[in-house]
C-alpha cells in the first residue's frame, strides 16, 4: 500500500510546523504541497527529510505561488509545464519510483481567477479558464497511469459548497468554470477518487475562508482541493479520507489535508 497526501499549505515556511505534525501523525508516503510561497533554495527541505521526506522535487518562485512534492519513495521530476504561460510556478510532475511502480503523478496550483466572473472586465478569471484548458490539451495525450492532484480552485459539484443557488455567481462554483473542469475531466476519463469514497450529496469541503474567526460556526467551506487517477489507477483505489482538524490547528492554513492510499 502506498498513501498519498495533497495540501494546499499558505506558506511553507510560516506552516512548517504543523506540515510536521501532520507528517508524523498521517506518515504519508508522498505530499505535495500548493502555494509554499518560496524559492527552491528556500524550501525547508533539511527538516523534512530528517523526517523521511529524503525525496523532493520543487518548482518555487519568490513570495507567490509554487508547489512541492515530497516523498519518502524514489521519485524523478519529470515536468514542470506552464499553463499559466506566464512563468508562474504553478506545477511539477513526477514519477515514483520503487514501490510506487511507475506512478506519475502531477501536483497543480490552478489559479483562483480573482472576484469577477467575466474574462472581459477580469483578466484573471481568463487566466484561469486558459490555464484549465492548456491541461485539457495535455490530458488528452496522457499514455500512462497518472494522478494529478492539488488545489484546483473550483467546487464542481452542488454538494462542494455551503450554498449552490448563493455561489453560482462566485468564482469557484460558476457554470462556466465547472464546465470548463468538465472538459478536463473527459479529456483523460479522470475519476474523482475523493467522490468514490464520500458520495456525492455528502457534505466535503476542503477550504473555508480566513474571514470567519471560527470557520465551524457557519461551516461555509468549499471542494476546491481534488484528487483525480486515471481510470485504471483509480481502481486500485483503497481508501481516501480528509483531516478537517488541521484547519483550527495553530496557524492553520484556509485549506486542508486529502490523503488517498492505494493497493499497487
Amino acid at each position: 500500500m502506498i498513501s498519498i497526501a495533497t495540501w494546499n499549505i499558505n506558506s511553507v515556511r510560516l506552516r512548517l510546523p504543523i506540515v510536521e505534525r501532520f507528517l508524523k501523525e498521517e506518515t504519508p508516503d508522498v505530499l505535495c504541497l500548493q502555494e509554499i510561497k518560496c524559492q527552491e533554495h528556500q524550501f525547508p527541505a533539511e527538516p523534512l527529510a530528517a523526517l523521511g521526506y529524503e525525496h523532493i522535487a520543487v518548482h518555487g518562485q519568490k513570495g507567490y505561488h509554487g508547489v512541492a512534492t515530497i516523498s519518502r519513495i524514489p521519485l524523478r521530476e519529470y515536468s514542470r509545464h506552464d499553463w499559466q504561460a506566464n512563468g508562474e510556478a504553478r506545477h511539477v510532475g513526477v514519477e515514483l519510483l520503487d514501490q510506487g511502480k511507475g506512478m506519475y503523478l502531477d501536483n497543480v496550483y490552478v489559479p483562483a481567477g480573482g472576484d469577477v466572473p467575466d474574462r472581459d472586465v477580469n483578466p484573471k478569471f481568463g487566466q484561469k479558464l486558459d490555464f484549465l484548458e492548456r491541461m485539457t490539451g495535455w490530458a488528452k495525450d496522457i499514455d500512462r497511469p497518472t494522478m494529478i492532484v492539488g488545489d484546483f480552485n473550483i467546487a464542481p459539484l452542488e454538494s462542494d459548497v455551503w450554498g449552490h443557488k448563493q455561489l453560482l455567481k462566485v468564482v469557484s462554483h460558476t457554470p462556466i468554470e465547472v464546465d470548463t473542469l468538465d472538459r478536463f475531466k473527459a479529456a483523460h476519463e479522470w475519476v474523482d477518487v475523493g467522490r468514490e469514497f464520500i458520495k456525492d450529496p455528502e457534505r466535503y469541503y476542503s477550504w473555508w475562508s480566513y474571514r470567519s474567526p471560527d470557520y465551524r460556526k457557519n461551516d461555509r467551506g468549499r471542494r476546491l482541493d481534488h484528487m483525480w487517477a486515471s481510470a485504471a489507477l483509480a481502481k486500485q483505489a483503497s481508501g481516501h479520507r480528509i483531516r478537517e482538524d488541521t484547519r483550527s490547528w495553530e496557524k492553520p492554513s484556509d485549506h486542508i489535508p486529502l490523503i488517498t492510499e492505494f493497493e499497487l
